[in-house]
């Protein structure tokens, strides 16, 4: 009889214990729960404060994604160790986790790593603006946002191209944008026996016409090269890198025919197709019908 009312009040210690364990666990579980959620909403909040108040300031916009996301990700790891010290996990346990698990993700993840190391360099040494047209490679496209691990671009027919940090990074960028002013060269050949002076004043004309070249540098036109074709003419002239375009579809809609008014033919490639099989065939007919030709009627060889 004793030895029941030990074993059940046992029982009822152990039920208590484990009641109030799960009751307090429970109640740690939603406090890391809510301070997971309020810390993730703080985070975007606070990313979006960043960059909305960098508007108003004279921070470069290529840098205010890369600071926005800072605050952000900063949040967040504040928010785990809060998370975790809800579980009775101590702060130097939690950084000797932290760094063990940096390490180890560090090694799973060595390119995305790579890609937030370019980024950095990339807001720092900025070889490129928010705006600007580059091209990297053959990744090319106008620059809407570096961030810690990707840039977006807008291509030119408008489709949003998002390219890793290392890629840009490792790459010779080419930017179009940075110079205020660009070079154009326009060449076209003409054949040999084509008035060449008369030529070249005509391209000279054509740019004196257009409003938009600047002065300086002057303009100059030009014979680059002898080809098999004929006589390769240059058109040089330097605008602003908004006209850029503009002015040079104009210039190439106009060329042929300020080429041709001047007594000028424009060379065009040809190319001479044989047949050996069919050639050897014809020879062998007009042959074998020559050697008939040559026979006498009713004999069996020829005269």
């Amino acid at each position: 009889m004793d030895l029941n009312l030990i074993d059940h009040a046992k029982l009822e210690a152990t039920w208590a214990y484990l009641t109030q364990f799960a009751v307090s666990q429970g109640l740690n579980c939603l406090a890391a729960l809510t301070i997971l959620i309020i810390g993730w909403w703080v985070s975007a909040r606070a990313a979006r404060a960043v960059r909305q108040t960098l508007q108003h300031t004279h921070v470069d916009d290529t840098l205010r994604p890369m600071l926005a996301s800072i605050v952000q990700w900063v949040i967040r790891v504040l928010t785990v160790v809060l998370v975790l010290s809800q579980f009775g996990v101590q702060t130097a346990s939690i950084i000797a986790m932290l760094g063990a698990a940096g390490l180890a993700i560090g090694l799973a993840l060595q390119g995305t790593l790579q890609n937030i190391a370019a980024g950095i360099m990339l807001v720092l040494l900025r070889p490129f603006r928010v705006g600007q047209y580059i091209d990297a490679q053959g990744v090319a496209g106008t620059v809407r946002e570096t961030g810690l691990f990707m840039t977006e671009l807008q291509t030119f027919d408008g489709v949003c191209l998002r390219v890793p940090n290392g890629k840009i990074w490792g790459s010779p960028i080419m930017n179009y944008s940075e110079n205020p002013t660009r070079r154009m060269d326009m060449e076209v050949t003409v054949t040999f026996d084509s008035p060449i002076q008369a030529g070249l004043d005509a391209l000279a004309a054509m740019l004196d016409s257009e409003k938009r070249l600047l002065p300086q540098p002057k303009r100059e036109v030009m014979v680059v090269r002898y080809t098999e074709r004929g006589v390769t003419l240059n058109a040089r002239y330097w605008t602003s890198n908004d006209d850029f375009w503009s002015v040079q579809f104009a210039l190439y809609a106009r060329l042929k025919a300020t080429v041709e008014g001047a007594g000028c033919r424009i060379a065009v490639p040809v190319q001479e197709g044989r047949v050996p099989d069919l050639e050897e065939a014809e020879t062998a007919e007009a042959g074998h019908g020559e050697g008939y030709r040559g026979r006498a009627p009713g004999s069996g060889r020829p005269n």
